[in-house]
């Protein structure tokens, strides 16, 4: 009675067929998950703001959408002027909550004054996550030229005297004096550089040795510069190269925070860590809207 009135069998002839049948599909496996793209993070340069990067911004979000960017609105204007210590402060609380909402790392995005403010967090950042560190047109080794903004800030200076200035108590309040380098005044810009001479290891202090361990976390350091920037100066300070007494210009291997490792530039070159990559025909205030420089130089590092 069961077998006719509770659960209904199947004809015998499907029975007989059973073992013939091929063995039902497997249930369909899920589609690939693709991985999110890391978060960016955005740091301007001097007397910029956030709006400035609105173009970077753009070609983000075409050719990686999903990616969260955050473009720091922090010392806009004339506040960039204030000591890159005290910017260093600031931005570095800005980007520790980032770092800690992505445990896969971030990218960090730094142009011209911000990449040494970037460097500098890098250095002083204990557990930072940072993946890629693009340097955009950053004065890296220092800046030795006479720009329209040193003309408006020392108006009676040039770059020959400005180091009067600059390697005073008074000057190093000013962040452009932060990483004003002399060739023909090392000493002077040794005992008095509060901020460059620092984080590239050039005087002696006691947190040198956790300050290039911290950077040497970073997974990728990525410098961007050309011969038609028109502000830093040398150019060549983009790629960590930079004057000699003679004002000759010697490139990143042939300078002794490289020989010596100081903050280790070498040790990042030798695991194939630092890419270069420059650019001519491109102006100081375009690298951040040039979109050839941005899919050459920027986007494939951005994973």
């Amino acid at each position: 009675m069961l077998g006719r009135r509770g659960l209904r069998l199947p004809p015998v002839g499907i029975l007989l067929l059973l073992p013939f049948l091929p063995p039902p599909l497997p249930p369909a496996a899920p589609a690939p998950h693709r991985a999110a793209y890391k978060p960016v993070i955005v740091v301007h340069g001097l007397f910029d703001s956030s709006y400035s990067f609105r173009h970077l911004l753009e070609y983000i979000n075409e050719t990686h959408p999903g990616t969260v960017v955050t473009v720091l609105d922090l010392f806009d204007g004339r506040e960039s002027l204030r000591p890159l210590w005290e910017q260093v402060q600031g931005f570095g609380e800005a980007v520790a909550p980032i770092m800690a909402k992505a445990p896969q790392g971030v990218h960090l995005i730094c142009y011209s004054q911000g990449g040494l403010v970037c460097r500098a967090l890098l250095s002083v950042m204990d557990e930072h996550n940072v993946d890629s560190f693009i340097s955009l047109s950053s004065p890296q080794m220092g800046q030795y030229g006479d720009t329209d903004y040193l003309k408006w800030l020392f108006p009676t200076s040039m770059r020959s005297n400005l180091y009067r200035i600059c390697y005073s108590p008074w000057g190093q309040e000013f962040s452009i004096c932060n990483y004003w380098h002399d060739p023909h005044h090392d000493d002077l810009y040794l005992n008095a550089s509060s901020f460059l001479a620092l984080i590239n290891g050039e005087r002696d202090h006691p947190n040198a040795t956790a300050w290039r361990k911290n950077f040497l976390r970073v997974g990728r350091l990525v410098l961007i510069g050309g011969p038609d920037d028109g502000v830093i100066t040398p150019w060549q300070s983009s790629f960590f190269g930079f004057y000699d007494a003679n004002e000759t210009v010697l490139e990143m291997e042939e300078q002794l925070v490289y020989l010596r490792d100081s903050f280790g530039l070498k040790t990042l070159l030798a695991r194939g860590a630092i890419v270069r990559c420059p650019m001519a025909g491109i102006s100081h205030t375009a690298w951040h809207s040039n979109r050839t420089l941005y899919e050459t130089c920027i986007e494939p590092w951005l994973s």
